[in-house]
């Protein structure tokens, strides 16, 4: 059952909430076999540079911080081998999408990725890209459920030998 949540901009004081969670979602998925995150990734370092642009959101409940995602019109180098289905004109991407594992299963990821979407919608993008871990079954099922389509693999060497797994979903015009 989702709690009453509300999704704001990220300030310098969610800060460390922000890293404990990313800790957190680490040694769980660890904990699972999947070695998506670790002391490389996401550092502190990424989290405050994500704050100061303004592009860093967290879920809070019961002013409790639990969950944070960042989105950008600012598309990173390593995505260009990927041949994404809009041009790269006008996308949002996704990074650090993360729940407390204590908060799981809430409907709190679907609920940020909604808010995300409606952002893109809003920003009139073409498309939402984000990519995810190849290990990570139920991230892909997550975003293959909400229409996005699987079109190519990045790699990451400090987080994983394994691919990531790049997914693009279209906004109709």
């Amino acid at each position: 059952m989702l709690k009453k949540s509300i999704i704001r901009l990220a300030t310098l004081s969610d800060l460390n909430s922000v890293k404990n969670i990313a800790e957190a979602c680490a040694e769980y998925m660890i904990s699972k076999g999947i070695f998506q995150w670790n002391e490389h990734y996401p550092s502190k370092e990424i989290f405050k540079e994500d704050i100061s642009k303004e592009e860093l959101y967290v879920t809070v409940i019961k002013n409790i911080v639990v969950g944070c995602v960042m989105f950008s019109k600012k598309k990173d180098d390593l995505y260009n081998e990927i041949d994404w289905l809009t041009p790269d004109s006008n996308n949002l991407y996704v990074h650090r999408l993360a729940v407390h594992p204590k908060f799981q299963g809430q409907g709190l990821a679907r609920s940020m990725m909604d808010f995300v979407e409606l952002n893109a919608q809003k920003m009139n993008c073409l498309s939402v890209r984000l990519d995810t871990f190849s290990k990570n079954v139920r991230n892909q099922k997550f975003y293959k459920s909400r229409g996005y389509i699987k079109l190519g693999d990045v790699y990451f060497p400090k987080q994983s030998d394994f691919p990531f797994h790049c997914f693009e979903k279209l906004f109709p015009d």
